[in-house]
């Protein structure tokens, strides 16, 4: 057998579908001992699968390809939340709520490393669903050594990646509130940090101070930002989503879903039926902030902070792209017409829609292949539901020079969580494990399944094929 060979099935780039049924079972066999050491039992008996990267979410036709799935030891994947990539350590970090933890990834070798514990994992409600507003860790971000997380019960984890997991685990901050720290981002130099309670109400955000290129950990907060409750009503469950950190405007961008009076006479949720408003976009100068508390109003042009109103969208995500650019994933489940997705420009606020995708929640702009990937998850939130047998969950593929979609990738149910390597030009996407496996929340589609190779669910890898090419002709 080939050194290529070998080399391409160890990086995760060894394609089945390119050669012959013999030569491949040679390989997998060669390969599989090593890479299942530790893991637990992926399949359900008499169920068998011939490997991941198989069936709708591995479609040959896209320019964007399935590589490999990586396995995550322990229980399957029921839940698990926002996911983010450090391209300068090579790593993906997951929050994973059935693990109690991070799952650390390597990107190169597209293998797992560890899990760093001590989070509250899966929460039940009374229904016997997962309670996302007090499971943990949710949402988690990165600067340089310095790992940051938020629990379910309002505190962030501050990690120090250069230690050993058991230890790893430096800070345990709160933020005052209830309910989880969700979403989170970072200035360009790892110094603050901003996390909203989406759950509490009314919801809230925090500036902390982050450790930067710091040796030791202290992170501590400076500021809670709350919105003009007429903006953002108290009682009825509105929410803060993720933000996003704009270095040319030097300013944190705030995905708001649902605001009031958007347009005037809308519902909020103040009257009965479908939600008519839509969502806003929380600008924060973080030098601003030199109270413990500070309420934020209507947008002011002058000092470039404030509330802006959307048009057509309620936001979850938010990711920065070239040009101060901001990709906004909208949601019909936030509002039933919201059925595009948006690029908004910091500096103006001029916008533009983007056909053919929704419902996303986290998105991502990968700045190696000038793209944008959305985890657009609540399509399901349209009128009429989902198709079978595809479900209505996609990863997005969007061209951030001209802001068109270039294609949509069957993904399993409740797969929401996305995140690129910039350099590598790898997007990772993990996936929930089959209804028959952990019931309530379980992909009740064959999408999970054929992605991952297995039954418990696993972090599928994609890699934008175009990207390489151009890579491979300029060496």
């Amino acid at each position: 057998m080939s050194i290529f060979v070998r080399r391409r099935f160890a990086q995760g780039r060894f394609d089945c579908r390119k050669v012959s049924a013999p030569c491949c079972t040679r390989v997998a066999a060669l390969f599989a001992a090593p890479a299942l050491i530790g893991a637990a039992s992926l399949a359900v008996p008499g169920i068998a699968f011939a490997g991941p990267c198989s069936g709708l979410g591995a479609p040959i036709t896209t320019e964007t390809r399935c590589l490999t799935a990586i396995q995550i030891p322990g229980n399957p994947l029921r839940s698990f939340d926002i996911s983010w990539v450090d391209a300068d350590r090579s790593e993906y970090y997951l929050s994973d709520r059935s693990n109690s933890g991070i799952d650390v990834i390597d990107t190169k070798s597209n293998t797992f490393k560890r899990t760093i514990g001590g989070f509250v994992g899966v929460k039940l409600n009374a229904a016997g669903g997962v309670n996302n507003n007090i499971s943990g860790p949710d949402g988690v971000t990165s600067h340089g050594r310095w790992l940051y997380a938020g629990d379910g019960d309002s505190t962030l984890h501050v990690i120090d990646l250069d230690a050993p997991a058991q230890s790893a685990t430096q800070q345990v901050v709160s933020t005052g509130g209830t309910m989880r720290v969700d979403e989170m981002a970072l200035t360009a130099d790892g110094t603050l940090l901003l996390a909203a309670n989406n759950a509490d109400d009314p919801p809230f955000a925090t500036l902390l101070a982050a450790n930067g290129d710091m040796s030791a950990s202290n992170t501590h907060v400076i500021s809670r930002i709350t919105v003009d409750p007429a903006i953002v009503p108290p009682g009825l469950g509105l929410s803060l989503e993720q933000p996003a950190w704009e270095p040319k405007t030097a300013r944190f961008y705030v995905s708001i879903p649902v605001i009031a009076n958007n347009p005037a006479g809308c519902n909020y949720g103040q009257l009965p039926g479908a939600i008519t408003c839509d969502g806003g976009l929380l600008v924060v100068d973080p030098t601003a902030l030199t109270t413990a508390s500070v309420q934020i109003g209507a947008f002011e042009k002058k000092t470039n902070t404030g509330v802006v109103n959307l048009s057509g969208c309620g936001p979850n995500g938010a990711t920065v792209g070239p040009n101060g650019n901001l990709l906004l994933g909208c949601t019909p489940q936030n509002n039933p017409s919201n059925t595009t997705t948006l690029v908004i420009k910091a500096k103006n606020g001029h916008s533009a829609a983007i056909g053919g995708v929704t419902g996303s929640d986290e998105v991502w702009y990968c700045d190696g292949d000038e793209r944008y990937y959305t985890a657009s998850s609540r399509a399901c939130g349209l009128p009429g539901g989902c198709p079978a047998p595809l479900g209505g969950a996609v990863l997005g593929v969007i061209d951030a020079k001209t802001n068109l979609l270039i294609e949509t990738i069957p993904q399993s149910q409740n797969s929401h969580s996305v995140a690129a390597d910039s350099k590598l030009n790898r997007i990772y996407v993990p996936q929930v494990a089959p209804f028959a496996v952990i019931r309530a929340g379980g992909d009740t589609t064959t999408v999970g399944a054929g992605i991952c190779g297995s039954n418990n669910g696993c972090v599928a890898v994609y890699e934008d094929g175009n990207a390489n090419v151009q890579q491979v002709g300029n060496h």
